[in-house]
């Protein structure tokens, strides 16, 4: 981690993203990755591409290049092209390491700097939080379509439903919990 509490929340909260991402997809058979709900929405292997290809895009070369990469087909990461599981978890975990990478090499004088996306200037603090939001708004769906496509099968990521205080009471303690309720 950096000693920049913008670039360790965002780390922090892209890292948990992603965690939940993941425990989503593992719950989900080889068969249901390629699912879509109807003919205007993206099955979870997609999403999984398309933000996989965004992160290569825009963390690669990060303060000297565009973030929108002439070899993205950003078109193409809307098509399921990966053979298998482990070729669409490859190319996902490739997606994720270009952007830890260079989060972890980032400094404090880096986030006054100024980066393109497709051709927008925009601060590193921008970028940051542009790229955060865009991911976790694919992740929320890949958790949305990851608990219709396993329907009963579902194991929750969070807090189960019915069961804030029972969580709250455990983990602040019965008698901090009341006091403040």
């Amino acid at each position: 981690m950096s000693a920049n509490p913008i670039i360790d929340a965002s780390v922090t909260t892209f890292l948990k993203n992603r965690q939940w991402a993941d425990d989503a997809i593992a719950q989900v058979d080889d068969e249901r990755l390629k699912i879509s709900l109807h003919a205007e929405t993206n099955s979870i292997a997609v999403i999984m591409k398309h933000v996989a290809g965004n992160l290569l895009s825009r963390w690669t070369n990060f303060l000297t290049e565009d973030g929108e990469k002439p070899w993205r087909d950003r078109d193409a990461e809307f098509v399921d092209t990966f053979a298998d599981r482990e070729q669409l978890l490859a190319y996902w975990n490739d997606g994720w390491q270009c952007l830890t990478a260079t989060l972890a090499s980032l400094s404090d004088e880096d986030l006054s700097r100024t980066v393109l996306i497709r051709g927008e200037e925009l601060s590193v603090a921008q970028a940051l939080q542009r790229s955060l939001g865009h991911t976790c708004y694919h992740i929320g769906q890949i958790i949305m379509l990851a608990r219709c496509v396993c329907q009963g099968e579902w194991k929750t990521l969070t807090i189960p439903r019915g069961a804030s205080k029972e969580h709250n009471s455990a983990v602040w303690g019965s008698e901090q919990y009341r006091s403040q309720s």
